[in-house]
C-alpha cells in the first residue's frame, strides 16, 4: 500500500513538471509572438514614415506633406504651390490646367517644381502659410512665400512665376507706410483719410492681420484717388502709441485731415477694402427736394436726421459733418440748403432735426426734435443729441439695429409677431400702442417690440417659447440680468404691473445655467450662471474668468496651460481662476461683454464693474502670469514659497 502511494505521488511530480514546461514554452511563444508583433508595428510605422517622407508625384503635380516639405524645398530657389482640399469644387476644376502648369514648367529651363499640399490633412502647413481658402497659391522664393492674386490661368501662372523666378527678382516694396513720430503728422495731418495700424511685432494677432493689411493698401492703392494704409510699431514709437491711447494690438485708428475716428471693420482684405470705401465717401448725402422729405415719412423705417443750412461752407455744416463721420456706421445722415425743405420742417437755417417716420409717431411725443447749430458747436454734442433723440417711445428691436440703438438699459421689450407691411400693419400697431400707453410713465426706461420669431433663441432662453401666450415681455437691466413676466393676458395693466414690480424691486431674475457642481476645488473654479456674481463678483477677490465654449479649438489648446495657471497661483486665497462655458450659462453682468471664444477677464476686487480684458498678448503661462501680477490688487505668497 505504502508502495502504491509512493509511485502515485512520483507520477503526480512528472506530470507537474510536464505542464510547466509546456506553459513556458507557451508563454516563449506568446512572448516571440508579442516582440514580432511590435517589430511589425515599428516596420508599419517606418514604413509609414517613409512613405510621408517619399515625395510622390500624381500627373506632374508633386505631393507634399507637413513631413517630407522643409526637406524637399531647402534647396529649391523657386517651387509654386497649391493648397487644395480634396471636397473643394473650385479645386477639382482647377486640377487639369495645374497639371498643364506643372507639365510647362518641368520644360523650363532650369525646371521649377510644382506641387499640391492637402491643406485639409496638412494643418502644420495650412497654419504656417495662413491658408484660409482653397484653392490658395503661393510661390516660394528662397524659402519666402510670395502671394499670387492673378487668374487662375495657364498662361498667367506660368508668368509670373517665371518671373519670380528670375535671378535678380526682388519682392516689390510694401504699400503699406511705415509711420514714425517723424513724419507722422505730416502724412496724417495731409491725407483726406487714411487707415493706421498700431502693432507690436511679437503680437500674433498682427502677424495674422500683416498679410491681409498688406493686401488691402494695394487693393486701396488703385482707387482714384487712393486711400493710403499706414502703420506704426507702437513698441518703438512709444510716444505716439501714449498719444493715441493704444493699449492693446493690433489697433487701428482712421484719420481725416488729421482728426481721429474710430475703425470698426473687419481685419481681412475685401472687409478692409470695403469699409474703407465706404468711409472714404460723404458722411452725409444730400436732400434737394421736399418730395425726398415726405417719402422718407411715409415710409422710413428708421430716424430721419437732416441738417439745414446755408451752404457747403457754412461753419455749422462743417461741424455737422465731423458729428457725422463719428456716427456714420449707426445712423444715416441727410443736409439740404433748400428754404423749402426749412419752411416745411419749420426750421430756420442752422437746425440739425430729428423725426421718426409716420408709423413711429405717437401722440405722447414731440413730431420732431430740433438743435441750433453753430460754427461753434462742439461736435461731440451734436452726437450727444443725435443719440439721445434717436429712439422713439416704443421702436422696433431688430436684430440689425440691437447692437447699436438698444444697448441703454433697462430695456422693456414686448415679443409677438410684429409686421409692419400693409396687410399686417393695423394689427401691429394694435398692440404697439398698448405699449405705448405704458412707456409714457416710464420715461426712465426703454421700450421696443420685437418679432418673436427674431428673437426666438431670446425668447427661449427667457423660458417664454412655450408660454401658450401670443404676446410676451421681458425685461433686460443694466447688469445683464432678464426678467419675464408671467404668462398671462396681455394688455396695458398686466404690463404696467411687471414693470412696476420691476422697479420696485420685486422680480426674480431668468438665469440661464448649468448646474452647480458639487465639487469645485479644482486648480480652474467653475462657474455657471448661478454662481456669476457669487465668484466673479465677489468683492473681496481678484477673479481671472475664462469664458469659452466647449467646440472652440483655441478653447481646447489654452485649457492645459489654464489649469497650470490655475495650479500656480492656487495658493493665492485672495486670487481665484475660473472659467465658464458661455455657451450654457448666462453672463449676468454685462461689462462682461464676450464676443469671441475664449475671452478672458481679470475682474479686480472692489472694481467688479469694470474688468481688464486680456487682449493682444500670446495666451501662454508667461503672459497670463504676467497679466495676473499687473493688475492684482491683492498679493499674497504661494504655498511653494512659503
Amino acid at each position: 500500500m505504502k508502495l502504491q502511494k509512493a509511485w502515485l505521488l512520483v507520477l503526480l511530480l512528472a506530470l507537474t513538471q510536464l505542464l510547466a514546461a509546456a506553459s513556458a514554452e507557451d508563454a516563449h511563444e506568446d512572448a516571440s509572438d508579442t516582440e514580432n508583433a511590435i517589430e511589425d508595428e515599428e516596420e508599419e510605422e517606418d514604413e509609414e514614415e517613409e512613405d510621408d517622407l517619399e515625395v510622390k508625384e500624381e500627373n506632374g503635380v508633386l505631393v507634399l506633406n507637413d513631413a517630407n516639405f522643409d526637406n524637399f524645398v531647402a534647396d529649391k530657389d523657386t517651387v509654386l504651390l497649391e493648397f487644395y482640399a480634396p471636397w473643394c469644387g473650385h479645386c477639382k476644376q482647377f486640377a487639369p490646367e495645374y497639371e498643364k502648369i506643372a507639365s510647362t514648367l518641368k520644360d523650363n529651363d532650369p525646371p521649377i517644381a510644382v506641387a499640391k499640399i492637402d491643406a485639409t490633412s496638412a494643418s502644420m502647413l495650412a497654419s504656417r502659410f495662413d491658408v484660409s481658402g482653397y484653392p490658395t497659391i503661393k510661390i516660394l522664393k528662397k524659402g519666402q512665400a510670395v502671394d499670387y492674386e492673378g487668374s487662375r490661368t495657364q498662361e498667367e501662372i506660368v508668368a509670373k512665376v517665371r518671373e519670380v523666378s528670375q535671378p535678380d527678382w526682388t519682392p516689390p516694396p510694401e504699400v503699406t507706410l511705415s509711420l514714425t513720430k517723424d513724419n507722422f503728422d505730416d502724412v496724417v495731418n495731409n491725407a483726406d483719410i487714411i487707415l493706421v495700424e498700431f502693432y507690436a511685432p511679437w503680437c500674433g494677432h498682427c502677424k495674422k492681420l500683416a498679410p491681409e493689411y498688406e493686401k488691402a493698401a494695394k487693393e486701396l492703392s488703385k482707387r482714384s484717388p487712393p486711400i493710403p494704409l499706414a502703420k506704426v510699431d507702437a513698441t518703438e514709437q512709444t510716444d505716439l502709441a501714449k498719444r493715441f491711447d493704444v493699449s492693446g494690438y493690433p489697433t487701428l485708428k482712421i484719420f481725416r485731415k488729421g482728426r481721429l475716428f474710430d475703425y470698426n471693420g473687419p481685419r481681412e482684405k475685401y472687409g478692409i477694402v470695403d469699409y474703407m470705401i465706404e468711409q472714404s465717401g460723404p458722411p452725409s448725402k444730400e436732400i434737394l427736394t421736399l418730395k425726398q422729405v415726405q417719402e422718407f415719412l411715409k415710409d422710413g423705417d428708421d430716424v430721419i436726421i437732416i441738417g439745414v443750412f446755408q451752404g457747403d461752407s457754412d461753419p455749422a455744416y462743417l461741424q455737422y459733418q465731423d458729428a457725422a463721420n463719428n456716427l456714420r456706421e449707426d445712423y444715416k445722415f441727410h443736409h439740404t440748403f433748400s428754404t423749402e425743405i426749412a419752411k416745411f420742417l419749420k426750421v430756420s437755417m442752422g437746425k440739425l432735426v430729428l423725426m421718426q417716420p409716420e408709423k413711429f409717431q405717437s401722440k405722447y411725443e414731440p413730431r420732431s426734435n430740433v438743435m441750433d447749430v453753430q460754427g461753434s458747436t462742439e461736435s461731440s454734442d451734436i452726437k450727444e443729441y443725435v443719440v439721445k433723440h434717436s429712439l422713439p417711445l416704443v421702436g422696433h428691436r431688430k436684430t440689425s439695429n440691437d447692437a447699436k440703438r438698444y444697448t441703454k438699459r433697462p430695456l422693456v421689450v414686448v415679443y409677438y409677431s410684429v409686421d409692419f407691411s400693409f396687410d399686417y400693419r393695423t394689427a401691429t400697431q394694435f398692440w404697439r400702442n398698448k405699449v405705448l400707453e405704458v412707456a409714457k410713465d416710464f420715461p426712465e426706461y426703454t421700450f421696443a417690440i420685437a418679432d418673436e420669431e427674431d428673437y426666438g433663441t431670446e425668447v427661449k432662453a427667457l423660458g417664454l417659447s412655450e408660454s401658450g401666450e401670443d404676446i410676451n415681455a421681458a425685461i433686460l437691466d443694466e447688469s445683464g440680468k432678464k426678467f419675464a413676466m408671467e404668462p398671462e393676458e396681455f394688455d396695458s395693466d398686466t404690463l404696467r404691473e411687471f414693470v412696476t414690480a420691476f422697479k420696485k424691486g420685486k422680480l426674480k431674475p431668468v438665469i440661464k445655467s448649468l448646474p452647480v457642481p458639487k465639487n469645485n476645488k479644482g486648480p480652474v473654479k467653475v462657474v455657471v450662471g448661478k454662481t456669476f456674481d457669487a465668484i466673479v463678483m465677489d468683492p473681496k477677490k481678484d477673479v481671472l474668468i475664462e469664458f469659452y465654449a466647449p467646440w472652440c479649438g483655441h478653447c481646447k489648446q489654452l485649457e492645459p496651460i489654464y489649469t497650470n495657471l490655475g495650479k500656480k497661483y492656487k495658493g493665492q486665497k485672495d486670487l481665484v481662476i475660473a472659467k465658464m462655458d458661455a455657451t450654457a450659462n448666462d453672463i449676468t453682468n454685462d461689462r462682461y461683454k464676450v464676443e469671441g471664444f475664449p475671452t478672458i477677464y481679470f475682474a479686480p476686487s472692489g472694481d467688479k464693474k469694470n474688468p481688464i480684458k486680456f487682449e493682444g498678448g500670446d495666451r501662454d503661462l508667461e503672459h497670463l502670469s504676467k497679466f495676473i501680477d499687473e493688475h492684482a490688487t491683492k498679493k499674497s505668497r504661494t504655498k511653494e514659497e512659503l
